[in-house]
């Protein structure tokens, strides 16, 4: 009789403890992440006018393994790239062309755009769990939780994972119509990040002959095209070659990483008291 009601008393303490960690503890620990994953979204996007603080440029210096023939410097501010230099040898008579960005345009990495857009959705997430809100069981934190890290993971496989695009999508891009002097009409680039890196590949085209379209195959999507790839465009058929592409690492995605790691390791600390399973955030190695 005195065990039960030993037992009893303490079940008691340890569901009023329960209660306080639901009510108290998990509602910091959110509210800091939700902090954070703020400063994450901010760093992905360029300041609105009239709003307080800047964004700060990145530079970063591209260039070929091993040879010069393609060198670019851009700088990198939130999701735009603001400025870009591009030097290209042309390896039949090693004429060296230079473009840069013209002082009036923009290009927006629609990759950074999709990645702020899921820590946005991220976002909306914990502030619907205000600290107004009482959570009820462990596992309705955890559902939170493994939403709130399905949008983030979405968030890093979009960033680091470009899209695969075909020539003619490249070729039809306004990315075309960015530079001065204006790109001579053989030429394509693309910027792109993959995984942890920045990265720029410039096309040499070379129109086909009708002779030679006899066993044309146009090339589909990919992130980056082999050398001979054929596609068609404006009634022309196109070989493409000169495909080259190096990279930088971008800061920004590390820290939003190390970030998250912390904190979503550090919610998944009080809710081990009642057995629920660590949430942690993959990191690129």
């Amino acid at each position: 009789m005195a065990a039960a009601m030993a037992s009893a008393a303490e079940r008691a303490v340890l569901e009023e403890e329960f209660k306080w960690l639901l009510q108290e503890e998990v509602h910091a620990v959110l509210k800091q992440l939700q902090d954070i994953l703020k400063e994450a979204s901010h760093r992905f996007a360029l300041p609105v006018s009239g709003s307080e603080g800047t964004i700060k440029q990145e530079n970063f210096v591209l260039s070929t393994s091993g040879t010069d023939q393609v060198k670019g410097v851009l700088t990198l501010q939130g999701d735009a790239l603001c400025q870009a230099d591009i030097s290209l040898k042309m390896p039949r008579n090693n004429q060296l062309l230079h473009f840069a960005f013209r002082e009036d345009k923009q290009w927006k990495l629609q990759q950074i755009q999709d990645a702020r857009n899921h820590v946005n959705q991220a976002i909306y997430l914990l502030m619907n769990r205000d600290v107004n809100y009482q959570f009820k069981t462990g596992s309705e934190v955890l559902k939170l939780m493994d939403a709130v890290m399905l949008q983030l993971t979405r968030a890093r496989n979009r960033l680091t994972t470009p899209a695969t695009l075909t020539l003619p999508e490249i070729a039809s891009s306004g990315l075309t119509k960015m530079f001065t002097p204006a790109l001579p009409p053989d030429i394509l680039v693309n910027f792109y990040i993959n995984l942890n890196k920045l990265c720029l590949t410039v096309y040499q085209l070379h129109v086909l002959q009708p002779s030679t379209t006899k066993n044309f195959k146009p090339a589909g999507g990919s992130v980056l095209h082999n050398p001979g790839a054929m596609f068609e465009f404006g009634n022309q058929s196109f070989t493409a070659a000169l495909p080259a592409a190096e990279g930088q690492d971008l800061n920004f995605l590390q820290l939003l990483e190390l970030q998250a790691v912390l904190v979503l390791c550090g919610v998944s600390k009080p809710l081990q008291h009642y057995h629920c399973r660590p949430i942690c955030f993959p990191c690129a190695s």
